[in-house]
């Protein structure tokens, strides 16, 4: 009833001919915030946190990146000391920095379901950045029928969001494309030892049978590709909805990597040299004045 009471009174003044005052007030207010130098927006992203958590599978340790069959994380690009490496970490904080105020709590193996469990642990160190990349192992399955569906994809994704934002709301987060799988079955095929060792049971749904040109295989290796295409689209549609969040544009997705890249150890993980790849897209990304 105020509200109502309110409206029938400023017609009343309307019509009774106060518009023209109220013109020139309101003239002379929008000249007065003209000249008043306004408070500057507080910015939403920092180019330079001050410490860092990365969570994701075997790419985020350096898996097979040093030694067969073991991780490594002194070579991770995201919190790694390697100094061939550079990681995100070293870039941002320094070799001493990222010594005390970064960890990476990513798990060989895991999947985008095992993530929530690992943002838990994350937000206990109280990161500035938390540093993303998952999705790779749930389109390597041993068939494309057992890769994680779409939504179940989104469903964890958010689940592990909304662990991060209840803990730590005012935490940036970096999310990175999941890499281009077709690329680096179409890289790893040329080395005949990298053929063998895929043999062992890497990536079936998209390695498998390695040297398979027929139809079946065609299919079945771009239906790999659609998920893991699929998979960055949520990653960005998430990330996006979040003011602190950025999501690499799929630059990761579209690095054209080649053997000198991966692990001559599986030709599957990065190699030092690819995990400096990563760092420097990652670093790129955070610093943009812009997402």
């Amino acid at each position: 009833m105020r509200a109502a009471h309110a409206v029938v009174a400023a017609a009343v003044l309307v019509t009774a001919g106060c518009d023209v005052v109220g013109d020139k007030a309101s003239a002379r207010d929008a000249r007065a915030r003209a000249a008043k130098p306004s408070a500057s927006a507080t910015p939403d992203w920092d180019a330079s946190p001050g410490s860092i958590a990365a969570v994701g599978d075997s790419i985020t340790r350096g898996f097979d990146t040093c030694a067969v069959l073991s991780d490594c994380p002194e070579a991770s690009w995201a919190t790694g000391s390697d100094p061939s490496v550079n990681s995100l970490a070293v870039r941002l904080l320094g070799a001493a920095g990222a010594a005390r105020r970064s960890w990476n709590h990513a798990v060989t193996g895991a999947r985008v379901a095992d993530l929530n469990g690992q943002m838990a642990q994350a937000v206990l160190n109280k990161p500035e950045l938390v540093a993303v990349m998952v999705g790779a192992n749930d389109a390597c399955r041993d068939s494309p029928a057992r890769m994680t569906s779409v939504a179940d994809f989104r469903r964890d994704f958010q689940k592990a969001m909304g662990t991060l934002r209840k803990a730590l709301p005012k935490a940036e987060v970096y999310v990175s494309s999941v890499p281009n799988l077709k690329r680096l079955w179409s890289q790893g095929r040329t080395n005949p030892l990298g053929k063998q060792i895929w043999k062992l049971g890497l990536c079936p749904s998209m390695l498998g049978d390695a040297d398979a040109l027929d139809d079946a295989a065609k299919q079945r290796r771009e239906t790999v590709q659609s998920r893991v295409v699929d998979y960055n689209k949520v990653l960005a549609e998430v990330c996006a909805k979040d003011r602190r969040c950025r999501f690499d544009h799929n630059a990761v997705f579209d690095y054209q990597f080649g053997t000198a890249q991966l692990s001559h150890w599986d030709w599957f993980h990065p190699s030092r040299n690819g995990q400096a790849r990563l760092a420097e897209i990652a670093y790129r990304t955070v610093t943009a004045k812009s997402p």
